[in-house]
């Protein structure tokens, strides 16, 4: 497959480009890209795991009322779709928490931190960074991300 020459400038892409470059520009190093990246799995499974209590309360609170009620039924299996959902989300969270332990293993010295910050400087202020933007494609074309 061939890869375009410039690079896609659909929204999706273009606020993939900002907050790429945000992420290097406040975070130029390992270990605070290590504790970035920690505190958005966190967040990630905290958010979701609340959204997913508040609907497993509500269809717990729902079968004492059950309704023979057609739309609440079809109702109460999509909700019941959505947790399932959330469920196998929280357990591939799980499964990425026990990976990232493993990067919190690594520790290097400040000389390599302060080449982490030099590379940042070059990366992310060049909105044309070849490696980004290849990455970006390939993302962004795969069969399971459709193009909008």
């Amino acid at each position: 497959m061939k890869v375009p020459e410039e690079p896609c400038q659909c929204s999706d892409c273009l606020r993939f480009y900002r907050e790429h470059d945000r992420l290097i520009r406040e975070f130029p190093t390992l270990r605070k890209q290590q504790e970035i990246n920690w505190a958005a799995l966190q967040s990630f499974r905290t958010l979701c795991g609340r959204v997913l209590e508040d609907l497993q309360k509500k269809i717990n609170s729902n079968s004492y009322n059950q309704s023979e009620d057609n739309c609440i039924q079809k109702k109460e299996k999509s909700i019941m779709k959505v947790i399932s959902d959330l469920e196998n989300i929280n357990a591939h969270l799980y499964s990425i928490e026990t990976l990232m332990e493993r990067v919190f293993d690594v520790k290097v010295p400040n000389e390599v931190e302060e080449i982490f910050r030099e590379v940042a400087g070059e990366l992310a202020p060049d909105p044309l960074n070849i490696d980004r933007l290849r990455l970006n494609r390939l993302l962004h074309q795969t069969p399971d991300m459709p193009e909008k």
